[in-house]
């Protein structure tokens, strides 16, 4: 897939995700069969630019290009401001959340707040794009801030007139959060109506559903998010299937038990020990979802502090019954 000069392998992305989409899950992801992957967002308070948790955000040494950075805020000179920082240090593709339903970024008037307010959206847009005049910016946002106010397609008018590249849409609104599932019409509506690529995204968990968001909405592209937790070979799933027709044979306990156990040393090496073992739990949670024994496995596993401690029972866990 060309998208925005870049040839991708397919037309697969990984969606942002606060917390989760750090460089070891974006590589991993792009081994598994993503074609692109976002970084979670990145602040555009110009006072957290030097922070360790943000500087961690912004690494991106060793991956896979294109190299897409994803900005929040309500500023725009902020942001416009963030978009340069992050080009300067690398950023092939600079993404702004209009999305994030949570309230500490909404309560900040940032993330899908923004959809309430068309104007200061078209201000953002206009000052991003001019901003980094030789790297594409796109957009990411919901189908309006709540059901009765479905307004993506004026959003998705004003991002094109800006010059903004391509659009992903999550088909729910912000007061939906993450409830209920999610709709594709609107998404639909939107790409019936603009010329730049649109993204789908919002409850595609399989092969299947895959298909047929692409089938209903004619989007240009899938962006998967929480349905990859734990489950990065979705996207070689979804890939064979949109190609053949077939599905894939699951992975099997030993190779899930290998996959895991190098995302657990890339979590690692990137975060420290002390910070990886934190943050490897919840990624080790998502991975034994529905085994058998998993339960009693995450709690042990939530107690352990240590590099070899969670490797040498993640071994125990899965190969003990292989």
């Amino acid at each position: 897939m060309n998208y925005l000069g870049f040839t991708l392998r397919n037309n697969l992305f990984v969606a942002p995700m606060a917390g989760v989409t750090d460089r070891p899950f974006r590589q991993l992801c792009k081994r598994m069969g993503a074609g692109l992957a976002v970084s979670e967002m990145v602040t555009s308070n110009s006072l957290l630019y030097g922070s360790a948790k943000t500087r961690r955000r912004a690494n991106h040494e060793g991956e896979v290009a294109p190299i897409v950075v994803q900005i929040a805020g309500s500023d725009p000179l902020m942001l416009a401001k963030a978009a340069q920082y992050n080009v300067d240090r690398g950023a092939q593709i600079i993404d702004i959340n209009m999305g994030c339903p949570a309230k500490k970024i909404c309560n900040v008037q940032a993330g899908s707040a923004l959809m309430k307010d068309e104007p200061l959206v078209a201000r953002i847009l206009k000052e991003v794009v001019a901003s980094v005049p030789n790297t594409p910016v796109t957009l990411k946002f919901r189908t309006g801030w709540e059901r009765s106010q479905r307004n993506a397609p004026a959003i998705a008018r004003i991002a094109e007139d800006a010059g903004v590249r391509a659009i992903a849409i999550h088909g729910r609104t912000r007061a939906d959060q993450y409830s209920g599932e999610a709709e594709y019409d609107t998404i639909a509506l939107v790409k019936s109506q603009v010329n730049i690529p649109v993204i789908a995204n919002g409850d595609i968990d399989s092969p299947a559903k895959a298909k047929f968001v692409l089938d209903i909405t004619k989007a240009d592209a899938l962006m998967v998010g929480r349905a990859a937790q734990g489950r990065p070979w979705l996207f070689r799933e979804i890939e064979h299937y949109l190609a053949t027709g077939t599905l894939l044979s699951p992975p099997t306990r030993i190779e899930i038990h290998g996959i895991l156990c190098d995302h657990l040393r890339d979590l690692y090496d990137f975060y420290g020990e002390e910070t990886g073992a934190k943050i490897a739990r919840k990624h080790i949670g998502w991975y034994t979802k529905g085994i058998e024994g998993a339960a009693k496995f995450r709690y042990a596993m939530n107690q352990m502090t240590s590099m070899n401690a969670q490797l040498a029972a993640t071994d125990e866990f899965f190969l003990k019954a292989a």
